[in-house]
């Protein structure tokens, strides 16, 4: 295929089980912009996170203060420099010149472009990314050292940066036990954050999740909506 063409790449990525032993490989075969992936990639996380902007930020210009309507003291005669008001943004408690006003941050993206940036960023991170069992009734007790303990089985050393991509939201045990380890971030998978998966050093991949990703990211993946994205 041509440089600036969307193609397949085929990759085995690490499988393990519960206790962290190895379990054989998964295949890994997202779609990918090849040369064109790292800009492409670029312009998807400025969109995303352009889109996050509230955009509410104001300040009051001299106009907008409260009073300053009489002039402080005569034109002339005073030795001082000419005054018209006391809220010229030249004094204290004056107006802000050239501050922030609201404004919209919105960055347009195209659906296809988006979806593909995103097989693109999977792809790239293959080498950082475990297939891990389905995690259902392993975390029941809905304790942090639990959680803890099957990271360490799988690889994660303290203080990494990791991305655990789910199934579904419905582990509740999982997501009370490790939403206060510093550095570990859900998703699930029809949800992806671009900059969760770009910031992660280590990523851990529900094994139902992978076929979802796989049908939705290869070349041939079906057409879905991107609520997200």
């Amino acid at each position: 295929a041509r440089g600036g063409e969307a193609r397949a790449q085929a990759t085995q990525v690490e499988k393990v089980d519960a206790s962290g032993k190895s379990a054989g490989t998964a295949a890994w075969d997202m779609k990918t912009a090849g040369v064109n992936s790292k800009g492409l990639v670029h312009r998807y996380i400025v969109h995303v996170l352009r889109n996050q902007r509230q955009g509410s930020a104001n300040t009051k210009t001299r106009g907008d203060v409260r009073g300053g309507g009489r002039k402080p003291y005569q034109q002339k005669g005073t030795g001082n420099a000419r005054r018209g008001s006391t809220r010229s943004p030249l004094i204290p408690g004056g107006g802000v010149i050239f501050g922030p006003k609201p404004r919209d941050w919105s960055a347009k993206m195209n659906k296809k472009e988006r979806k593909l940036a995103m097989s693109s960023a999977l792809q790239n991170a293959a080498g950082s990314v475990t297939v891990v069992p389905d995690l259902d009734n392993m975390f029941t007790d809905c304790r942090t050292k639990t959680v803890v303990n099957s990271l360490r089985n799988w690889g994660v050393e303290d203080g990494q940066k990791v991305l655990l991509i789910t199934k579904d939201r419905d582990n509740e045990g999982l997501y009370l036990g490790g939403r206060n380890i510093p550095g570990l971030q859900f998703n699930v998978m029809d949800s992806l954050h671009i900059y969760d998966l770009l910031n992660a050093e280590k990523i851990l991949v529900e094994e139902q999740a992978v076929s979802y990703l796989q049908e939705r990211y290869s070349a041939s993946g079906a057409e879905v909506d991107d609520s997200q994205e």
